[in-house]
């Protein structure tokens, strides 16, 4: 429920961040700003445009945030036990794992929500594009960028959830702030730019593998590292960073929406605090 909400009020970022990712493919060149495009896409496309691929991004949400969440506290229970600790290390393998796994399993709703996004000439839902793929490019086109895409899963949700934990431990420990908003606010916060940081160039790897189609000027990427290896060669180091801003613009406030609410929710449904 906090992912899905989360992601219901960041989703025009989400593909604001798609669109900037997408830009002078295989060319080096002057990058238009996320404040920019955004007035270019609602004055040529609408508002609406604002919210492509929203069916499918709030279905990833519910499945693919349930069960990254919902996973870390028994995988970090299973290195407690396993490994006798609760260090930031035990934390990092957990939220690594559980992004892996959820992601894996969740892969086609991420495949048809970005290419809705690309597609602002489709009228077709989300159920006809998922079939649309199968039909044409085959069941295995469903699991494009899986690579990237639980790479990236593994390192956002080590780096959101490992530092979330950690954050509010030494907060704790270091500050007067105890369990309660403020307390959430900073270290959901934290955890946002650090995510940021990490996952960026993983993050525009995996929108490149999904929408190969729009990338045929320089060919088919073979997997994530010669996508890696195209961009760095024919965009510059700049290119993995493409979308950047709106990356933090939309995961900064969407960590920090999706932790209070978790928090909030957890403290209502009677369960310990993260």
């Amino acid at each position: 429920m906090s992912v899905a909400a989360a992601t219901g009020i960041t989703h025009p970022l989400d593909v604001l961040k798609v669109r900037l990712q997408m830009q002078l493919v295989g060319q080096r060149g002057p990058l238009t700003g996320m404040g920019r495009l955004s007035m270019q896409v609602v004055k040529t496309e609408g508002l609406r445009s604002l919210y492509l691929g929203l069916t499918p991004a709030l279905t990833r949400s519910v499945l693919y945030g349930g069960l990254r969440l919902g996973l870390y506290e028994p995988s970090k229970y299973v290195c407690e036990l396993a490994f006798e600790s609760t260090n930031v290390f035990m934390k990092i393998a957990s939220g690594a794992f559980s992004g892996a796994v959820a992601t894996a399993l969740t892969n086609p709703v991420e495949v048809v929500k970005v290419r809705l996004q690309m597609n602002t000439k489709t009228t077709s839902g989300p159920i006809h594009e998922l079939q649309k793929i199968a039909l044409e490019e085959g069941v295995a086109a469903l699991w494009k960028g899986v690579g990237p895409a639980i790479a990236r899963a593994a390192a956002l949700t080590a780096s959101q959830l490992a530092t979330y934990d950690e954050s509010k431990q030494v907060l704790m420990r270091w500050t007067s702030l105890q369990e309660g908003f403020y307390l959430h606010l900073i270290a959901s916060t934290i955890a946002g730019t650090m995510s940021t940081i990490i996952t960026a160039p993983i993050d525009m790897i995996k929108t490149r593998l999904m929408l190969q189609r729009e990338s045929k000027r320089v060919g088919s990427y073979r997997n994530g590292l010669h996508c890696a290896y195209q961009v760095l060669l024919t965009e510059g180091p700049r290119g993995l960073y493409k979308g950047g801003f709106a990356i933090f613009a939309r995961l900064g406030p969407q960590t920090t929406l999706t932790f209070i609410l978790c928090e909030k929710l957890r403290e209502l449904a009677g369960l310990k605090a993260l």
